[in-house]
């Protein structure tokens, strides 16, 4: 199962690392997306660092196990957010799937960690 466990939060971390990258680097489109969805431009980087932070601990709770928990737990509860945004703003399931798609692979991370611990 530690297998699982390994799989589940490179990959993971994967995702939130590039997401977290892509938001902290800004951009036009970066830009965007924050107006769209009724967040300051500054705090949509913010959010970016989060997902960094969440991506790092996860593998580093590989070695640490309640650093893992935590941090799958903190990306579960991110992703929650950034998906109500999206319903909140009115977006169809093709804006908000991939936050609700990488929260419940935070979760499968999480529920392995816990697991594993």
């Amino acid at each position: 199962m530690f297998v699982v466990t390994v799989v589940l939060s490179c990959l993971v971390a994967a995702a939130f690392m590039f997401s977290g990258a892509r938001k902290v680097a800004g951009g036009s489109d970066v830009a965007g997306e924050a107006v769209h969805l009724g967040v300051p431009v500054g705090g949509y980087r913010a959010l970016g660092v989060v997902e960094s932070a969440g991506a790092a601990g996860l593998l580093i709770g590989l070695a640490w196990a309640a650093l893992g928990i935590a941090a799958a737990a903190g990306l579960v509860v991110l992703m929650l957010g950034a998906a109500f945004s999206h319903l909140r703003v009115g977006d169809r399931a093709a804006r908000w799937t991939p936050a609700a798609g990488l929260g419940v692979l935070a979760a499968a991370t999480l529920v392995a960690r816990v697991v594993t611990a």
